[in-house]
């Protein structure tokens, strides 16, 4: 079984080469009281610190994704241009890269402790401020996971991000959402190689099934797939390249269901202070929010990108004119990713004193 811990994933066309670092920030004590022992943040950058140290933007990564998750928003002339700023993409706990249950050596497997998002945000603050010396970042950019990233990271330190973008995000996980990775849990768990408790050896089977969750049903619309294909049967063999492309990419299995009860538990509202009041919390973000989210989602629901922008005073709420559902923000149709990079690019300059 391929290990992502110690061996990159293949790089995909359009994907940057950059070299990998790995910040070791100690013990990570999680908001639950749990710790991660020996915590490592896995990270890659882009251009340079200037010198008043305002130029940083932090690209925070989906769910099973790693630092190449909006590398097409990187690039000169690009949303994210590295001759403009410092670009810092993060791996979030649970993707193999950064400290996760497959390449834990202290707590390796099931006896890593749960996490959430807001453990996320807390990990990426600490590597900001003790690598870099931060004392603020530009901007917080995020798609799926990474756009409930940059959410709560306008809840978390409001006073340390100028502006967040957030893409097809959820400030709440929605019950269809929570309902989508409970239904590839069962299916990667299906697999002979679980044992009620454990992953014994690769779940082949358990991935093919996880494969068609949510790599077809949950990232893709019906008009996409009948765009696709002119024959429906050749949707089949589409399936099955996918699937063979998930395997060589070597998520770890157990990685990602501790990503999933991350994924499903999330909402700012629960953030310390709030008592559960997700608009209220969403109301004290004092950071420029630009959301983005398609016309339909099958996986995280339009109607949370619309409520987080209604609760966020001043937030800017932009359709994504695509029909490729969850997968709107992505490079699959160049005409979504050139989209983006202009929304976000101008939304970035538009900043009072823009670096």
């Amino acid at each position: 079984m391929v290990n992502p811990a110690t061996k990159h994933p293949p790089l995909k066309r359009g994907q940057i080469d950059s070299p990998h670092h790995r910040a070791a920030l100690g013990d990570l004590v999680l908001e639950s009281g749990e710790t991660i022992r020996n915590f490592e943040l896995s990270y890659v950058t882009h251009g340079q610190l200037n010198a008043s140290k305002d130029n940083t933007v932090l690209v925070a990564v989906s769910l099973s994704g790693n630092h190449h998750r909006l590398d097409f928003l990187i690039g000169p002339g690009k949303a994210l241009d590295p001759d403009r700023y410092f670009i810092v993409c993060v791996d979030p706990i649970g993707n193999g890269l950064t400290t996760s249950p497959s390449s834990s050596t202290a707590q390796p497997g099931v006896r890593f402790p749960r996490f959430g998002i807001r453990d996320m945000v807390s990990s990426q603050h600490r590597l900001l401020e003790r690598e870099f010396g931060l004392a603020g970042v530009h901007a917080v950019v995020g798609a799926s996971m990474g756009g409930m990233q940059a959410l709560q990271w306008g809840v978390s330190h409001p006073d340390f991000v100028r502006c967040l973008v957030a893409m097809t995000p959820m400030a709440r996980t929605a019950p269809w959402a929570c309902a989508v990775v409970e239904t590839a849990r069962r299916a990667l768990t299906a697999d002979p190689a679980w044992n009620g408790e454990e992953f014994t050896a690769y779940p082949e089977r358990g991935w093919r099934a996880w494969t068609g969750v949510m790599s077809v049903l949950a990232g893709r619309t019906p008009r996409a797939l009948e765009e696709m294909f002119v024959n429906p049967l050749d949707v089949l063999g589409w399936i099955e390249r996918v699937t063979k492309d998930n395997v060589v990419n070597g998520f770890d299995a157990t990685d990602w269901l501790y990503q999933s009860w991350a994924y499903q538990e999330h909402d700012v509202g629960t953030t310390p202070g709030f008592g559960g009041n997700t608009a209220a919390a969403l109301g004290s973000i004092r950071a420029r929010s630009l959301i983005l989210a398609p016309p339909f989602d099958v996986f995280n629901p339009v109607e949370c990108a619309q409520e987080a922008a209604d609760a966020i005073t001043g937030a800017t709420l932009i359709e994504i004119p695509s029909v490729q559902g969850h997968q709107s923000a992505t490079s699959l149709k160049e005409e979504d990713a050139a989209f983006l990079n202009e929304e976000v690019g101008e939304f970035l300059k538009s900043l009072p004193n823009e670096p």
